[in-house]
């Protein structure tokens, strides 16, 4: 079941988290925060679904269960990983192009801008929320999706910071554990868990929630993710290139020789 007046209260709630990370990022001169702040977008708006439906059945019980255990695990370790580092060099380049007054247009280039993706994103989210249908093998086979996306998404973010936390690795290419098998084992677990929840939404007859996990998986391909990251990352660290060549990008694989 779609609801317009429900959605449209999804993207108030993620457009006041974004005033709100805009006016931290002005004191602290550091857009970086808004990576912090991505899946507490979809923590928010998934409650304000869950509180606008007419009962709280299974399936939004689950989906809420999912969606505040994945934002609070992301949230925090990004926030550990960048406590006290200086702005990511990507929102650096941004600030750089954006100049003057990018503190002003990074409420719409940065806070604005994400906001407006998650709330596309959401659909499955609402479309769990919001079904009154009983619980069903579909939901099962999501949530077994869902939870294979979060082992690997979060056994990926543990590996690669073990592996830069240790001072005898500074230079090399992390190629180990899950990286040896896929480049970006946090992407590939991030769709995968997308597509478990658009599963769960599709169980309760939200076809049109697919909308959300397939825009995920765009984005970590063609745009903010695997692209944008590897841009120049060769030209950083020569070591990359032969990475590249012998590992699978997104979809894990065994090394070529």
């Amino acid at each position: 079941m779609f609801d317009l007046g429900i959605y449209s209260g999804g993207l108030a709630v993620a457009l006041l988290l974004a005033m709100f990370g805009w006016l931290v990022s002005i004191r602290k001169q550091d857009v970086s925060i808004v990576d912090s702040m991505w899946s507490l977008f979809f923590l928010l708006m998934t409650l304000v679904y869950a509180a606008s439906a007419d009962a709280l059945g299974g399936r939004a019980t689950l989906i809420l269960f999912l969606v505040a255990l994945w934002a609070v695990r992301l949230s925090l370790f990004i926030t550990l990983r960048n406590w006290g580092e200086p702005e990511d060099r990507r929102y650096q380049a941004i600030r750089r192009d954006n100049e003057p007054n990018f503190w002003l247009k990074s409420l719409y280039i940065v806070f604005g801008l994400q906001a407006i993706l998650a709330w596309v994103i959401s659909l499955p989210l609402l479309g769990a929320a919001l079904s009154p249908a009983p619980l069903n093998a579909l939901d099962l086979i999501g949530a077994a999706l869902w939870l294979f996306g979060f082992g690997f998404e979060a056994i990926g973010d543990q590996q690669l910071a073990s592996f830069k936390a240790d001072a005898r690795n500074a230079g090399q290419v992390m190629d180990r554990g899950l990286w040896r098998y896929t480049r970006h084992p946090n992407y590939f677990g991030e769709a995968c868990l997308w597509w478990g929840f658009g599963l769960i939404a599709l169980a309760g007859g939200a076809w049109w929630s697919l909308i959300g996990p397939a825009l995920v998986t765009f984005l970590l391909l063609r745009v903010s993710g695997v692209k944008l990251l590897e841009s120049d990352i060769s030209e950083r660290r020569p070591a990359y290139a032969d990475y590249i060549r012998r590992t699978n990008a997104f979809f894990p694989g065994q090394p070529k020789a």
